[in-house]
């Protein structure tokens, strides 16, 4: 019986049943899509880091090494379950040639490394480890997706020439966003590399319980260990690979949800409307008593069915689409080896969408109790109480056109009706404006500010370098002198230790300087302006437990400073723990110094990269703009087609529901159309006025859309960037993109849907309706 009734019902309604399964099926897929691509990266991340034994603790270390006093203290602690010290041949991209083009403009620290015998090995794409053999050279994955190098390249390192024989993925330096990348070759060719560049020293620990990891970093701290340089732990490794792909899933749960909400609001309307048609035969079907479960059961079938077949179709466009969107997963951590675990993740947010769906229409069902037999026998559907409109009358209304009057007046009698439409258009321009607000912020200028970079033309990076304290002076007198640089400011880092109230010390690494020419962005406070204050990372400040406000104890050229934290601060580079402040010092060992300048002719920029880079080989001289768009290139990819997405996405949204929306609301005007008709109104006219209150519609969704997006929607994106210490985050808004293009899109799919919609206006007939 069932089967039979779904069947007439969907005879009579193929464009609504059509629509609401579309919308389903939409909501399905990318909540399955969600639940796959999250499981299969977490698996990828796991698998690699697994198979390479990637280091719980790793301290980056330049400049002289005492190992014996290292392994004293790994034999000492209870925890350590595992101690190497790797070498890390750090070479200016300048010496490194790959199938023929020079790694000079690369924004990454390239080096070479053999082998490790004991753990933090470098796997192949196969998930093996690498044995190159002499000649032979290991290229880092991210050189494969950017296609500088190829199988059978010629590198030439220097005066030495190599084959790439394959592409290596680091389980420590796979992401774009570490500042570093590791060849991998044989111990024959890393010595005869030896004097092509320095040496820096992986100092990596593995522990007995990753848990104890914060109690570990306080003791190598503690202990006054080796430190000349950035400190890494495996939860960073963790983040940093799981990044541009986790945004991109990221994006995509958003739109789930809102798709959801979409489809559950569709089937609210379209499943009112039907209660409204079949108003008297529900009252007969009480009166001859029949309980309110079993009339219950006859509309909880069709919508169960439309469930069922949305949710099939969604699952299986999820399996169709998902090898496309995990091709850069594959790519950069391999095969997660939880394939079977993803499906059926895939499948129980299918479900989920399915019994959601059920229970909202049970719900929205429940309203049978109300109805009346009596009163529904007599008079059938419930008459639509029209609310007064404030004394507007068409005589009062002079320089409104009639039919654009009229579709306003329906639109403000009739506010409910209208709600959810105006509710699914808010909806779908948040889909839309959000995704492309948060591409524009990432692939903006600013953007850099987020991450602890200076928002500056050119940035000298000095490190592992003899003297440091007077090349930046050099370069610095360098730019004072030349007539192109407008502004320019030197910050040295200097490493200090920080002493807590119970009087634990702590390394802590201090950025001495002017922070006030070229700031970041601050999450709380401000930079730092005088001798008492000192601003920290988001990651250090909560490592350390302080806020601004609080104070802090610093081991300043042998005297305690007592310094107040004057502000919280977004930043991923070194590791993310890092400190501001502007006091001098003699003491503290100097760790790096970082130059920004600003040219007054942008177009300048590359020609002064290569100007200096050759006048000052010791320093690292890098495009900012060009910087950013390397390190974080393939998020900013990710996320471009993920808001690309969303907007072909929310136009479709907005196309079906508008057009299903006139379908409902045609049916429901039968009668106020007839009366319009034998008025004298055309068919052109209704088609204007309908047109009219769509646009009404529109106009409100648009802007409270907008609202939303650069509210609730900046909190939202805020809430992915901050997982990875970007805690300052606020949109920067392409006006072109957010402010016209977006609603000329949502205004031509609306108005086209309405047009579809109405196109039945003319065949209403005056004598068949004018009777009800």
């Amino acid at each position: 019986m069932f089967a039979r009734m779904i069947r007439n019902d969907v005879r009579k309604s193929k464009a609504t049943t059509l629509i609401t399964t579309l919308f389903v099926g939409a909501a399905a897929m990318l909540v399955s899509l969600a639940a796959l691509l999250a499981v299969q990266l977490t698996g990828s991340i796991d698998a690699m880091m697994v198979k390479a034994k990637t280091p719980h603790f790793m301290q980056m270390h330049a400049g002289p090494l005492d190992r014996e006093r290292l392994a004293a203290f790994a034999e000492r602690n209870s925890n350590v379950e595992a101690y190497q010290v790797l070498e890390f041949l750090n070479v200016e991209g300048a010496r490194i040639v790959l199938g023929g083009e020079s790694l000079a403009d690369s924004a990454q620290d390239n080096g070479f490394s053999t082998q490790s015998e004991r753990f933090d090995y470098l796997l192949d794409l196969d998930g093996n480890i690498i044995r190159p053999a002499a000649g032979e050279l290991y290229v880092p994955v991210a050189y494969m997706k950017d296609h500088s190098a190829r199988v059978g390249d010629k590198a030439v390192i220097g005066s030495r020439e190599l084959t790439v024989a394959g592409f290596l993925r680091d389980s420590q330096m796979n992401s774009t966003l570490s500042s570093s990348k590791r060849f991998l070759v044989s111990g024959e060719d890393y010595a005869a590399l030896r004097n092509q560049g320095s040496i820096e020293y992986l100092i990596e620990f593995r522990l007995k319980e990753l848990s104890e990891l914060g109690a570990f970093e306080a003791a190598y701290a503690s202990a006054g260990m080796e430190a000349n340089g950035p400190t890494v732990t495996y939860p960073l490794f963790r983040m940093l690979n799981a990044i541009s792909d986790g945004m991109m899933i990221a994006v995509i749960l958003l739109m789930s949800a809102l798709v959801v909400a979409v489809a559950m609001l569709c089937i609210r309307f379209t499943l009112l409307a039907k209660i409204e048609e079949d108003y008297r035969e529900i009252g007969v079907l009480k009166a001859i008593g029949l309980r309110v479960s079993d009339i219950k059961k006859l509309y909880l079938a069709k919508y169960t069915a439309i469930a069922a077949i949305g949710c099939v179709l969604g699952y299986s466009l999820s399996l169709l689409f998902k090898g496309l969107l995990l091709e850069q997963i594959r790519l950069s951590m391999g095969e997660s080896g939880h394939e079977g675990t993803a499906l059926l993740a895939g499948l129980a947010g299918v479900l989920l969408v399915f019994l959601v769906i059920l229970a909202y229409v049970s719900r929205v069902l429940a309203r049978f109790k109300r109805i009346s037999a009596a009163q529904a026998i007599r008079f059938g559907m419930p008459q639509e109480r029209s609310r007064k409109t404030g004394g507007i009358s068409l005589s009062r209304s002079r320089l409104m056109d009639t039919n654009l009057f009229l579709g306003i007046k329906d639109v403000l009698s009739r506010k409910k009706l209208y709600a959810t439409m105006l509710a699914v258009l808010v909806i779908a321009a948040f889909i839309m404006t959000v995704p492309q607000n948060l591409y524009s912020t990432i692939s903006s200028e600013r953007f850099s500010t987020y991450m602890g970079i200076g928002q500056a033309d050119l940035r000298f990076d000095l490190q592992q370098t003899d003297d440091i304290d007077g090349k930046s002076a050099g370069i610095a007198k360098a730019l004072e002198g030349d007539n192109a640089v407008t502004q320019h400011t030197v910050l040295t880092t200097r490493s200090f230790t920080a002493r807590s109230a119970n009087g634990a010390e702590e390394r802590l690494y201090v950025e001495l300087g002017d922070h006030e020419v070229f700031p970041v962005s601050y999450a709380k406070g401000r930079a730092p302006t005088a001798y008492g204050e000192i601003a920290l990372s988001v990651l250090n400040g909560e490592e350390l437990g302080k806020g601004v406000g609080d104070t802090l104890t610093l081991l300043v050229d042998g005297k305690e400073s007592i310094l107040t934290v004057c502000g919280l601060y977004s930043d991923i580079t070194n590791g993310g723990k890092t400190a501001k402040a502007v006091f001098g010092a003699t003491s503290g060992e100097t760790m790096r110094s970082v130059i920004y300048a600003k040219l007054a002719d942008p177009a300048a920029v590359p020609g002064k990269v290569r100007e200096y880079a050759e006048r000052f080989g010791y320093a690292k001289v890098s495009d900012i703009e060009a910087y950013m768009a390397k390190t974080f290139g393939s998020t900013i990819r990710a996320v471009g087609k993920a808001a690309y997405a969303a907007f072909a996405v929310a136009l479709a949204l907005m196309f079906l529901v508008t057009l299903l929306f006139m379908k409902l609301l045609m049916a429901k005007d039968r009668s106020s159309i007839a009366i319009l008709k034998a008025l004298g109104f055309t068919a052109a006219d209704i088609a204007r006025q309908y047109a009219s209150r769509a646009a009404a519609v529109l106009v409100v969704a648009i802007v409270l859309g907008l609202i939303l997006a650069n509210t609730l929607g900046e909190v939202v994106a805020g809430a992915a960037i901050s997982s990875f210490g970007a805690s300052a985050f606020e949109f920067t808004v392409n006006p072109l993109a957010a402010y016209l293009v977006c609603p000329l899109a949502m205004a031509a799919s609306v108005m086209l849907a309405t047009v579809a919609g109405t196109r039945g206006a003319g065949d209403i007939q005056i004598s068949r309706y004018m009777k009800e």
